[in-house]
């Protein structure tokens, strides 16, 4: 049996009542949560309670629940009380990897619990963490949505969602410095969209298993937070997306440089944040989706950087990506003429070396396949008659 966090505790033949404990390798494998009234009853219980464990993993590999970027689910993630050594030790998937770079991976803390009364999308719950809402909206519509004043202006519009991830990658921001692990800004990424009454869109979107991106050096984008603390001279980008209790998505990330940054890695980042805004001085209607790629393009090569081509910008607003599509690299296909109303990101990935990306073990960290290192910018925009 499964209780809520208001109920009883999960154990056979308790009637406590249930602590903020929860299983964590439920909420790893996506199932509800399951809150127990104390350690001790949890560790005494826990032979029967894994049976759970093994039927949901029984389920998803019949149903073929499980979407090809679900992570590694064995030998990634362990409890921060864990001893220094299993928290900073390699995932089981990368021991015999090829990296491309010096970046590694180290282990991650259990699933973050997200409180009943936050409103949440329709993946949070889902056991491969796909969005039905999207995946219908992806077969049947072609258009880009026009938002009108209410869904955009209202208490908790649109707008409102944009201003609380603004909020939220503020703070994690601030936080950043050498020794901070990326898993503590996840913490505090987590907790920060909580206290504004939003949901970390990224948290099990496809399964991925922390509330906010962190992508240090050689990482593109999509980055796992996890126990390695941050260095001095890292460049480290942080992609946060709040979902607010209006049912909106604010999208937006920045790159930080942390303590002695050396001159490239300065280049690479204002470069990055010179791409962004070159292509934000061409939101207007009437604009071709497809020629921002041709200014971004050109910012990047006079820099001597490149663009990546694999991940673009995309609309957003009640789904986390829709239509429009953006690619960020020149002479691309993107259809379609901004209107008034539409509302997309523009969040151009580029790197020091050559554009090509290639994706680790864990199904989501994107790298550079040189090893060289990549920055990144993102707004969430909104078309309006007089520009942006």
């Amino acid at each position: 049996t499964m209780a809520s966090q208001n109920g009883v505790c999960s154990s056979q033949g308790c009637d406590k009542p249930a602590s903020g404990l929860a299983c964590p390798k439920c909420m790893q494998l996506g199932l509800p949560n399951t809150f127990f009234c104390g350690q001790e009853c949890f560790k005494t219980n826990y032979a029967q309670h894994k049976s759970i464990h093994s039927l949901a993993k029984q389920v998803l590999a019949a149903s073929g629940q499980q979407h090809r970027k679900t992570p590694p689910r064995n030998g990634v993630s362990c409890d921060e009380s864990a001893p220094q050594s299993l928290k900073l030790a390699l995932p089981d998937w990368a021991v015999n990897y090829s990296f491309t770079g010096p970046l590694r991976p180290a282990h991650y803390s259990p699933r973050r619990m997200v409180p009943s009364n936050i409103r949440k999308p329709d993946y949070a719950n889902h056991s491969a963490g796909v969005s039905d809402m999207e995946q219908r909206d992806r077969a049947n519509n072609t258009a880009i949505r026009v938002y009108g004043p209410e869904e955009l202006d209202g208490e908790t519009g649109l707008r409102h969602a944009c201003r609380m991830g603004r909020e939220v990658l503020d703070i994690a921001g601030k936080a950043l410095r050498p020794g901070v692990t990326t898993d503590e800004i996840d913490r505090i990424v987590h907790e920060a969209c909580l206290e504004r009454d939003c949901y970390p869109s990224p948290l099990n979107y496809y399964n991925f298993p922390k509330s906010v991106c962190t992508s240090i050096n050689e990482v593109i984008c999509h980055g796992i937070p996890d126990y390695r603390e941050i260095q001095d001279g890292d460049i480290v980008n942080l992609d946060v997306t709040t979902f607010n209790a209006g049912g909106y998505h604010g999208d937006l990330n920045e790159t930080f440089c942390v303590g002695n940054v050396d001159d490239e890695g300065r280049k690479l980042v204002k470069t990055a944040f010179d791409c962004l805004a070159a292509a934000i001085d061409m939101v207007k209607p009437g604009t071709l989706y497809r020629d921002l790629g041709t200014k971004i393009h050109k910012v990047a090569k006079e820099n001597q950087c490149s663009v990546v081509r694999t991940y673009c910008g995309h609309g957003i607003g009640s789904l986390f990506h829709t239509a429009p599509n953006l690619p960020h690299y020149h002479k691309n296909k993107a259809k379609g003429i901004m209107k008034a109303g539409h509302v997309f990101t523009i969040e151009p990935m580029i790197n020091l070396g050559v554009p090509g990306d290639a994706t680790w073990g864990d199904n989501w960290t994107a790298v550079t396949t040189d090893g060289k290192r990549s920055a990144q910018f993102e707004h969430t925009l909104l078309v309006t008659e007089t520009g942006c």
